[in-house]
Parts: structure tokens; C-alpha cells; sequence
């Protein structure tokens, strides 16, 4: 069964720095995008930033500059380096992944990150 799991969230003074990883394991062929999204109290999940297969990456406007995604060489994990952290980043922090073929997605847990102003 294919499992991502999220490490790094924690508590950080606003301007400070995380760095969020996911490792994927199971059996899945073929991966065409890597994302991660994050969900705050009382909103919609929204994606914050995705790579695919090529190394393109995407950011949401309101991390641009701020965040960077990026994978390991065998592309088993999934990192999320976060700078000049906001209290408005403060959220549940998700990575997905979605699979070749049919475009299904696999999401991980979750991991707080909470930015303190």
C-alpha cells in the first residue's frame, strides 16, 4: 500500500524557517505530480506548491518567493522549504501525490505548522 508520511511542521516566530518532508513508500510506477497543500482553521485546503515529473515547479501567489518544493534524485521525498514564515501560514500542512495513468491522488497525513506573531 503506497504511504506518505510528513515530518518537520513544529512552532516558529514569525520570519523563521521550516523545512517539511514527505517519504513515499509502497509500490507506485509511475508519479506525474508532487504537491503539497495545507488546510487553516476554518478554510479550504489550497495547494501551495507542486512539481512534476520534469522539475517544473508551481507556488500559490501568497508563497512565491517564500517557499520552494523540491525532490530527492530517486523522488521518493518530497521537500517544502519554508522562509520568512507569516501567522498566516500557520496550518495543517499535507502532502499528495498524484499517480500516472488515471491521475489518482494519495495524501499523506498531515503536519502542523504553527507560525507565532
Amino acid at each position: 500500500q503506497v504511504q506518505l508520511v510528513e515530518s518537520g511542521g513544529g512552532l516558529v516566530q514569525a520570519g523563521g524557517s521550516l523545512r517539511l518532508s514527505c517519504v513515499v513508500s509502497g509500490d507506485i510506477f509511475v508519479i506525474n505530480l508532487m504537491h503539497w497543500y495545507r488546510q487553516a482553521p476554518g478554510k479550504q485546503r489550497e495547494l501551495v506548491a507542486r512539481i512534476n515529473s520534469g522539475g517544473t515547479t508551481n507556488y500559490a501567489d501568497s508563497v512565491k518567493g517564500r517557499f520552494t518544493i523540491s525532490t530527492n534524485n530517486a523522488k521518493n521525498t518530497v521537500y517544502l522549504q519554508m522562509n520568512s514564515l507569516k501567522p498566516e501560514d500557520t496550518a495543517v500542512y499535507y502532502c499528495a501525490i498524484t499517480r500516472g495513468g488515471d491521475g489518482y491522488i494519495y495524501w499523506g497525513q498531515g503536519t502542523q505548522v504553527t507560525v507565532s506573531s
